[in-house]
């Protein structure tokens, strides 16, 4: 890479010259004329500054150049050393241009002893400061690239997690919808070897049903007025299938109708109240659904008359262990599913989380 294409390569320029170095030169160009001005009566104050100047701002570009170009040094030689190098190179050259500005030609070193002992005196402070502000450069350059790789290996490993994060919902997700297809597919079988006459009705309703809940199963949030509107069509579906054996009810909030959830979580609550509670009770039962918001929190509860927890044991089945995984990969300690028996017989599940609105 020639010199050229590397100091016009974008953003090479401003890395040279930031701010923060050209302020530092600055001052360091100020101070280092003032001093060499005590020791030169014959000199102008503003000629030594310029001088300073000059040679400040030629460390400054040669440590820049150093540190783009080239690309790749020999493994012996450090970027460091390079730098350095090229900056104890460049002042005595910025020097000498210095001077041959400020005189207005060739110095004249040999006939001018007292000037050569300037540009001598130029030259070693030059090369005395620009080395220790060069070496606290490097410093401050380091620093300031590993906390940037630490930043970027945070952010990235933050969005490694949300992506595993991600992962592991859709499988569980992935677990919940052949879970539910298969338990509804398996209600019409049992009507069908069973020769009802019904069982054309309710495959008809599944039909319905499925064309409903099918395109929502992927989605990765939905609210609970929707949830509210697949349970109210299975509750349906299932009361064709045992219309002497299932009464329920659905209520809830206004407030609470909005509210984003994961896919599947009410629909879950009220298929395990039907499947656990009122299937393997003879008499069947009653399904009460209610969701209510307060506080910030939304609450959904699904009472059951069934069998209860003595029949069906008080741990959680496949469909609720994944639904309480799943809350929490979506909310986190602040999400809750409890199960808990009824005084008057059946099963209660409730499931409590923070109340996130669906973005617009």
């Amino acid at each position: 890479m020639s010199f050229n294409a590397v100091t016009a390569a974008p953003g090479a320029v401003a890395q040279v010259f930031g701010w923060h170095r050209v302020r530092v030169v600055l001052f360091a160009s100020l101070a280092l004329g003032l001093l060499i001005s005590v020791g030169s009566a014959a000199t102008p104050v503003l000629v030594w500054i310029a001088r300073a100047l000059i040679v400040g701002l030629g460390a400054l570009m040669a440590f820049g150049v150093a540190e783009r170009w080239p690309v790749r040094l020999p493994a012996w030689v450090g970027r460091w050393f390079w730098q350095l190098l090229a900056l104890v190179v460049a002042v005595p050259l910025a020097a000498l241009l210095a001077y041959w500005v400020t005189v207005g030609g060739n110095p004249q070193f040999v006939e001018n002893p007292a000037r050569f002992i300037g540009f001598a005196q130029l030259s070693f402070a030059g090369i005395f400061f620009g080395l220790w502000i060069g070496l606290g450069a490097m410093v401050r350059q380091r620093e300031t690239l590993a906390r940037d790789q630490a930043m970027a290996f945070e952010l990235e490993r933050s969005e490694l997690a949300r992506q595993a994060l991600d992962a592991r919902m859709r499988l569980l997700q992935a677990q919940v919808q052949p879970h539910f297809l298969f338990n509804t597919l398996a209600n019409v079988q049992a009507l069908v070897e069973a020769g009802s006459p019904r069982a054309s009705e309710v495959l008809g309703s599944l039909i319905r049903y499925l064309r409903a809940a099918v395109p929502r199963l992927d989605d990765s949030s939905t609210t609970l007025a929707e949830e509210l509107d697949l349970v109210r069509a299975y509750l349906e579906l299932m009361r064709i299938r045992m219309p002497d054996r299932l009464q329920f009810s659905v209520s809830a909030e206004v407030e609470a109708i909005e509210v984003s959830c994961p896919p599947m979580t009410l629909l879950t609550l009220v298929e395990n109240a039907v499947r656990h509670g009122i299937d393997p009770s003879e008499d069947g039962g009653r399904i009460d659904v209610s969701v209510s918001a307060q506080d910030g929190r939304c609450r959904i509860r699904v009472d059951d008359s069934g069998v209860g927890l003595r029949a069906t044991g008080d741990s959680l089945g496949t469909g609720l262990a994944t639904l309480r995984e799943r809350l929490q990969l979506a909310f986190g300690r602040e999400a809750g599913l409890r199960l808990t028996a009824r005084e008057t017989g059946g099963v209660r599940a409730e499931v409590e989380f923070p109340m996130p609105r669906r973005s617009a």
